[in-house]
């Protein structure tokens, strides 16, 4: 059986990764996750997104909240605080372990691919978690106060100042992760989805490092982007907020030419179904929201059967 190869990132991303774990069979889902969001803090190496997705997949994540551990305690950040610490960045008990398991591991040696490999193992995930790139990628969005690195931005400052542009710093010279580009080069995939992820912020990293673009271009199976957006909000996030700061229209016509020369297939929610004549790709109109977790598997059910009736690519 053909694996399905997910592009993910954030809360969004890592809802529709359940699902589509749910329904495929043990082996055949590999997720592609943004690392554009790590950074050290308190001396540890944090990666979000990586963590989310993990922890989602392995049913410990805090359903409430979408990120973090469930039933997590928060002394040590309590201390921190009381102490006079930065304890804006909240990391939970629990959670601490796993990076300071990290953080040692990268300090001797390993690759995040190793780790996050053996991390999987542990948690008895039976899929593929592979990071974007084994290089440091850094997100940072200016704005009127200056530049500001992602956690910054969207945790420390909760999204609140105006976005000028986004840069990727480190991408240029990242390699993206060899395992990614060997799949999109084989005959293995069955399909490659674009997670409804933020497309600026957990999407773009990805796409900034060189030749990944070139390679799903390149990839025989078909490429099905979900769209973020309902009804032109963002279900979670800050997707609407940024595209009008960027001066785009916040809609899933928007969101579709920003993923342009890339799509085979683009996946809308119906309530955006009047702007079906502003989609030139090709499109699939149904319920993108996921709140219960049989709505995370009807809808990777269908993101499935709608990749399975486009054409593979020739190369």
């Amino acid at each position: 059986m053909k694996k399905v190869l997910v592009l993910s990132g954030g809360v969004g991303g890592a809802k529709l990764a359940l699902g589509l774990y749910r329904v495929l069979d043990a082996g055949n889902l590999v997720v592609a996750v943004n690392t554009g969001d790590d950074f050290d803090h308190l001396g540890l190496r944090i990666c979000p997104d990586l963590d989310t997705t993990v922890y989602t997949l392995a049913g410990v994540a805090d359903r409430e909240q979408g990120w973090g551990r469930a039933n997590e305690t928060w002394r040590c950040l309590d201390t921190l605080a009381d102490l006079g610490g930065a304890a804006w960045f909240r990391l939970g008990d629990q959670d601490l372990a796993l990076h300071l398991l990290r953080t040692q591991a990268l300090t001797e040696g390993a690759s995040l691919s190793r780790f996050t490999e053996q991390l999987t193992q542990k948690l008895g995930v039976h899929a593929e978690v592979l990071p974007m790139s084994d290089q440091w990628v850094s997100t940072a969005v200016q704005t009127p106060e200056g530049r500001l690195w992602f956690q910054e931005y969207f945790v420390k400052r909760r999204c609140e100042p105006p976005v000028a542009a986004i840069e990727y710093s480190g991408a240029e010279q990242a390699q993206p992760n060899a395992q990614l580009l060997r799949y999109l080069a084989s005959d293995d995939l069955r399909a490659i989805v674009i997670a409804p992820s933020n497309p600026f912020l957990s999407i773009a990293p990805l796409l900034a490092m060189p030749g990944l673009r070139a390679a799903l271009q390149q990839a025989r199976a078909p490429v099905v982007a979900v769209s973020p957006l309902i009804g032109n909000k963002a279900v979670k996030g800050p997707t609407a907020k940024i595209m009008r700061e960027l001066n785009l229209t916040p809609s899933a016509p928007s969101v579709a030419r920003y993923y342009a020369g890339l799509l085979d297939g683009f996946v809308v929610d119906t309530q955006d179904a009047a702007l079906a004549a502003e989609l030139t790709d090709d499109h699939f109109f149904t319920n993108t929201l996921m709140v219960t977790l049989e709505d995370r598997e009807r809808l990777a059910r269908e993101v499935l059967a709608y990749a399975d009736r486009l054409p593979l690519r020739s190369r």
